[in-house]
């Protein structure tokens, strides 16, 4: 456990205790006082469009597990949303007519049904008639080798397995750590890049500020070109001194030939 979190547990604690006994109220507060360690803010991974169709690619579909990780995957992007959310689908979550959707339990249990491409369903649909499973039943979405419901864990070493296949012919692969929460990122930078609306990549990845969607313009290289593109057009063009010819080694050399 880290400090911030062991320091987040006392402050639960000191907070709680000041509501029950305001006796020790000026002690709580300046329990509560004390800050938590600064750390350095990273900036997201995630992955480019060829990286992605890559990783597809390499998935042989004509196994239970290949057909099992090509349905996960594409829900992970289709949808961005968290391991944890995923492993908790049930079969009956997902709505297999038009419009095909996916009931997702979030943080604190709030809800929130995000679409779903007709590929991804067609994917889901496959790797469930392998395993003779109705659409409605309550049932896990994703299975283990063992039968039982996948695992947060599980569905990492997946993710690490695919895209360690994929590397072996996409090299930018290599020098990176991706995770199940790297196509979450990946799904919202490329909504972004695709002129979504942040309101509406907030309701898709069910934040719970839209100054957590923010960053994600702040990651962005290729808006931040077209941005400064655009703003060069504004700016007039500068003024330099004309050119001396003693600059010009061209000119240096013909006049030494002579």
């Amino acid at each position: 456990m880290t400090r911030n979190l062991r320091l987040a547990a006392i402050h639960s604690f000191f907070r709680f205790l000041a509501t029950v006994d305001p006796r020790h109220l000026t002690h709580s507060h300046a329990i509560l006082a004390v800050p938590f360690k600064r750390r350095p803010h990273r900036v997201a991974q995630y992955l480019e469009r060829d990286e992605v169709q890559e990783v597809f690619r390499q998935i042989d579909c004509r196994t239970l597990f290949g057909q099992r990780d090509d349905a996960l995957l594409r829900m992970l992007y289709n949808t961005g949303m968290r391991a944890q959310e995923l492993v908790d689908l049930d079969v009956r979550h997902v709505r297999f007519s038009r419009p095909f959707t996916v009931l997702i339990f979030g943080k604190g249990r709030k809800e929130r049904v995000c679409p779903l491409w007709h590929e991804t369903v067609a994917s889901v649909k496959s790797y469930l008639q392998t395993r003779s499973v109705r659409f409605t039943d309550a049932v896990p979405l994703f299975l283990n080798t063992d039968g039982n419901r996948l695992t947060r864990y599980g569905v990492r070493y997946i993710v690490a397995h695919r895209i360690s296949q994929a590397a072996q012919r996409c090299p930018t692969l290599l020098s990176r750590s991706i995770t199940p929460h790297t196509w979450r990122h990946t799904t919202a930078m490329h909504l972004l890049q695709s002129n979504v609306d942040l309101a509406m990549i907030r309701s898709w990845l069910g934040h719970a500020s839209i100054e957590t969607t923010n960053t994600y313009v702040e990651i962005d290289l290729e808006m931040k070109r077209k941005t400064l593109a655009s703003a060069e057009k504004v700016l007039p063009k500068p003024k330099l001194p004309p050119s001396s010819w003693r600059a010009n080694k061209d000119v240096l050399s013909w006049l030494s030939s002579l």
